[in-house]
């Protein structure tokens, strides 16, 4: 049986009056999200918080993570983004306070032994198995369209100007569609990181290798990583939350 220990952390940053970002491990280890919300005033705190109540809420629904195969688990979790996604572009259209607000979901459910990863936006996972850190997710951004295009090169892409501007985020039509999670089976000594981009706009990989490496426990490790990442100068709010696998 997948045991999960988790940690997190989340704070406003130096550059941010208040933080957008959002982050939820359910109580049984089932899921685990970070999402990083965008938009005037109140309304990117607003849009994180729906799309980790009501992606929780649906998949708690749908899901029987004892037991469902591969193809119910990934449609429930697509209906779970599409139904948070629908939900998030109502309320901005109903109430001109959330006007055009949006935000960003990543993901990890665990069913049946296995992880389900996704996301939409830029927030992203990554897994730590032995020394070798890998990103399991795809940022939605205009720099990744241009990096997978071969416009430009992976040195020009860390500091691209559209490294933060999104073509595809909750909050907006093509939010909806598929996640594509990926299917990890996890192996004992595994470690997980959920992170909005205000933990890689202060850290490089290496760095962030090197400190999930460094810690013992999960949430000393995302309380490491995301001091570190403001002390290297991050502008966003950060948020980091750390699994292992035992």
């Amino acid at each position: 049986m997948t045991r999960v220990v988790c940690g997190f952390d989340s704070i406003t940053g130096n550059f941010r009056e208040n933080n957008e970002d959002r982050c939820l491990a359910d109580p049984q280890g089932r899921f685990f999200l970070v999402a990083d919300g965008m938009g005037g005033q109140a309304a990117g705190e607003k849009a994180s918080q729906l799309a980790a109540d009501l992606f929780a809420e649906k998949i708690a629904q749908l899901i029987d993570f004892d037991s469902d195969p591969s193809e119910t688990v990934i449609k429930s979790i697509d209906e779970a983004v599409a139904y948070a996604n629908q939900r998030i572009i109502q309320l901005s259209e109903e109430n001109s306070t959330y006007h055009n607000m949006g935000t960003t979901i990543a993901f990890i459910a665990v069913v049946a032994g296995k992880f389900y990863v996704g996301g939409i936006g830029d927030s992203r996972v990554y897994q730590l198995r032995g020394r070798k850190l890998q990103q399991l997710t795809t940022d939605h951004s205009l720099t990744q369209a241009l990096l997978d295009a071969g416009t430009i090169s992976a040195s020009d892409a860390e500091t691209h100007r559209y490294r933060n501007v999104l073509y595809r985020y909750l909050g907006t039509t093509e939010g909806g569609t598929g996640t594509e999670p990926e299917q990890i089976l996890p192996k004992a000594g595994d470690r997980y990181v959920l992170c909005s981009d205000g933990v890689t706009d202060g850290l490089s990989n290496d760095s962030l290798s090197a400190l999930l490496q460094e810690k013992d426990d999960p949430q000393e490790a995302a309380e490491t990583i995301v001091r570190q990442a403001e002390k290297e100068g991050s502008k966003d709010n950060i948020t980091c939350m750390v699994l292992h696998v035992e």
